[in-house]
């Protein structure tokens, strides 16, 4: 377990995982045991979305790739490539067409193992900055893959009502419960302020929208995402997807507590 540590600050990465980020004695994330979800957070890549109605296929310039939700980037183990008071980095890396061991077979899913044509690089880094938490992701790989990116951060709700503010318009956990496992989708968006007991602000960069999960009212997913699947048929994934250029693609996702 890695910790970064500031002032009134404390933050806990389980093998990349963030599972902890407390400001004083208020705890800003979904803790594992608790109803509505197994993770803390966890990437969605290089897919976004559902891929079974597709029988978990997904069509690249190289062909045809075995995907299952959300990608395989979660299959694959963090490793821990640096850590001072302040920061940590982690890395995953894939070597093109190496199969890999899928969790949810048997019991949700049919495909045995996932694929993917091309080599790619995953890097995740935390700091923290007094009270302000800042994740950055940085992609590399070959030239022209296709990928889509998201964040999947849960968010432990302290209160009954609270409200996710996008800044045009302010949305109820109701309507978020209302939509179920397809996820609300917030378009054209860089920026959510959570109201809850404390307001803590979601800034993304290179992401450009965002979707909202939940099943139970103690918590509630606030993703940063390049593309919102579920506005296409799972055959047409693929048209969501961005190309990697010559340079590393690199987003970030900060949390901000109100002061």
């Amino acid at each position: 377990m890695e910790k970064l540590t500031s002032d009134r600050s404390k933050v806990q990465v389980d093998a990349g995982e963030l599972v902890s980020f407390k400001v004083g004695r208020h705890e800003y994330i979904h803790q594992k045991g608790n109803p509505g979800w197994r993770n803390a957070d966890t990437e969605m890549f290089p897919i976004i979305g559902p891929t079974n109605e597709a029988d978990f296929m997904v069509e690249t310039p190289k062909g045809m790739a075995v995907q299952d939700q959300h990608g395989l980037l979660r299959e694959l183990a963090y490793e821990l490539v640096s850590q001072s008071d302040t920061q940590v980095v982690y890395q995953k890396k894939y070597n093109a067409g190496t199969e890999i061991k899928n969790s949810k077979f048997p019991e949700k899913s049919s495909a045995a193992f996932l694929t993917w044509p091309y080599d790619f690089g995953f890097e995740k880094k935390y700091e923290l900055l007094n009270d302000t938490l800042e994740i950055t992701f940085t992609i590399v790989g070959e030239e022209g893959m296709p990928y889509m990116l998201g964040y999947h951060p849960a968010f432990y709700l302290h209160t009954n009502g609270p409200i996710i503010d996008t800044g045009t318009k302010k949305i109820t956990l109701e309507e978020v419960l209302a939509v179920g496992s397809r996820a609300l989708e917030v378009k054209d968006s860089d920026s959510i302020t959570l109201k809850d007991k404390k307001e803590l602000t979601i800034k993304s960069e290179g992401f450009g929208n965002f979707m909202l999960w939940t099943e139970v009212p103690n918590m509630v997913c606030i993703e940063p995402i390049t593309f919102y699947p579920y506005e296409v048929t799972q055959q047409r994934l693929s048209t969501g997807f961005q190309l990697l250029g010559k340079d590393p693609k690199v987003c970030s996702v900060t949390l901000i507590p109100a002061s």
